[in-house]
């Protein structure tokens, strides 16, 4: 078995990814100057060891050796721990939520030789499905894209980098204003699952801050509605799937609306 350049890192979820045919590196200043003295783009995969959908799109994609044979020919591509490298975590995360509106794992960026972001998501499946283009397309797509238009990647990467900077300017009140904490709560009504309880549809988190925001306020405000919806979601989550009905504890989220079936996950957080 061929082995990359993991083998040499301590990081237990990197040293998962050694034997992956994809050529990866750590974030180090060797990789990143590899792309740039290649003129590649650069793939970022952020991740950590308990994460499904990480192992997951490593089984799919990262162990596929079509695919990384592709991934070596027009990429430098680099594999994070975020338990290890949060402050590249955050970074990439806040890109993501830009663009998608959501974050999460595995993180996968592309990011030009400077280490500027120009196409981001999450977990990709290796084919295209249901409307969807898998990662295989993506990355022909944009190693295409770095070829013929290369000025089209870095006016997306610097609308990105004008994004992030813009988040950074946001001022957050010393004072908590009531006004503030009316409009959160009203928000976090209308987003509320009438049937099911929770926030959305699926999947559904069970998003402790949510629910216990809504007891405070409901106490505070003498508005019963925000109690009976906080107490609706924990009873419905009580009753379903993501409770673990014969062990305890709740699963990190629901696959379906209904809270019925699991993401077979427990955190500590």
């Amino acid at each position: 078995m061929v082995e990359n350049s993991l083998i040499h890192e301590t990081s237990p979820y990197l040293l998962q990814h050694a034997e992956n045919p994809v050529n990866w590196y750590g974030w180090n200043d060797d990789a990143l100057q590899k792309a740039k003295d290649e003129n590649k783009p650069i793939f970022l995969s952020v991740g950590y060891s308990a994460c499904h959908w990480c192992h997951v799109m490593a089984h799919e994609s990262f162990e596929n050796n079509d695919v990384a044979e592709f991934m070596n020919e027009n990429f430098v591509n680099i594999k994070v721990d975020r338990e290890e490298r949060p402050d590249i975590d955050d970074i990439y995360q806040k890109a993501c939520q830009i663009t998608t509106g959501q974050g999460g794992w595995p993180l996968s960026v592309f990011l030009t030789p400077d280490q500027k972001p120009f196409y981001v998501g999450t977990y990709f499946p290796v084919l295209d499905s249901y409307g969807r283009p898998g990662f295989g397309s993506i990355c022909r797509q944009l190693a295409q894209a770095w070829k013929e238009k290369p000025k089209d990647i870095e006016k997306s990467a610097e609308s990105f980098i004008h994004a992030l900077h813009k988040t950074e300017k946001i001022t957050v009140p010393t004072k908590l204003e009531r006004t503030l904490l009316d409009e959160a709560a009203m928000n976090l009504f209308q987003l509320g699952d009438p049937t099911y309880g929770g926030f959305g549809s699926a999947p559904k988190f069970p998003n402790a801050a949510n629910i216990s925001f809504l007891f405070r306020y409901s106490k505070m405000a003498n508005l019963p509605k925000f109690n009976e919806f906080a107490l609706k979601t924990l009873k419905k989550m009580a009753k379903g799937g993501i409770f673990d009905q014969i062990a305890g504890g709740f699963h990190r989220y629901s696959t379906d609306a209904r809270w019925l079936v699991p993401h077979f996950e427990k955190m500590l957080y």
